[in-house]
């Protein structure tokens, strides 16, 4: 596996507005850019999404994956692996949750991806590094704009 990338964000809302969203899968089509589609193949007795298939399209990591979701520690934590994929061959991810303060939230998103074909370590942390920075904006924006 390769290292990972990890940034925080502070958005200005309640833990449980932020859990909200990202527990909803099937709405990221809708407020992420670099995921295209979600099919949920398997919930848990909770309702959660487990196992998904998702279209992610974020410039060089293109791909459709089949990801497994760990549900064990929410609403603290929300994590996933790569099952399946065409281009990839890891895609290990983890929201972590918690409260800076009754009126927000600090969320910092891990990132590890590896893929099939030969690539620059430095130019696969700059991917994972972007990834990681739009997404925990784009969340953020989602968050807030809803309230």
């Amino acid at each position: 596996m390769s290292e990972e990338t990890e940034s925080t964000i502070r958005i200005e809302a309640t833990v449980a507005d932020v859990v909200a969203v990202v527990s909803d899968l099937t709405k990221y089509p809708e407020w992420s850019t670099s995921i295209k589609r979600v099919e949920v193949l398997e919930s848990d007795s909770e309702g959660r999404p487990v196992k998904v298939i998702m279209m992610v399209d974020a410039g060089p990591m293109r791909d459709s994956v089949t990801l497994q979701y760990d549900w064990s520690l929410a609403p603290a934590q929300l994590s996933w692996t790569l099952l399946e994929a065409e281009m990839l061959t890891a895609m290990d991810g983890t929201y972590t949750i918690s409260e800076a303060d009754e009126d927000s939230t600090d969320v910092s998103y891990r990132l590890a991806v590896d893929v099939a074909m030969p690539m620059l370590a430095m130019l696969k942390r700059k991917a994972e590094k972007a990834v990681v920075d739009v997404s925990l904006k784009e969340l953020k924006k989602r968050v807030e704009q809803a309230q």
